[in-house]
């Protein structure tokens, strides 16, 4: 019965998040960057200059990732 639910539970995440160190990655980026605005006293334009491009850094090692894996398997 529970490797039934790990099945369902995995799936059921699988809809919404593919990439589960993507998503970490950049829940983390938001978090630290919260924090630096919150307790640090950063400006808001560099936090925002942090999130714009920590983002497409994050998801450019994903696709890296993604690609190794692809070529790996051949």
């Amino acid at each position: 019965m529970t490797k039934i639910l790990k099945v369902a539970l995995k799936e059921f995440f699988g809809m919404f998040i593919d990439d589960g160190a993507l998503a970490l990655a950049a829940l983390l980026l938001i978090a630290i960057v919260g924090v630096l605005v919150k307790f640090a006293h950063v400006d808001a334009l560099l936090a925002a200059a942090l999130l714009l491009f920590g983002c497409p850094l994050i998801l450019a090692e994903s696709v890296g990732r993604a690609a190794r894996k692809k070529f790996q398997r051949k």
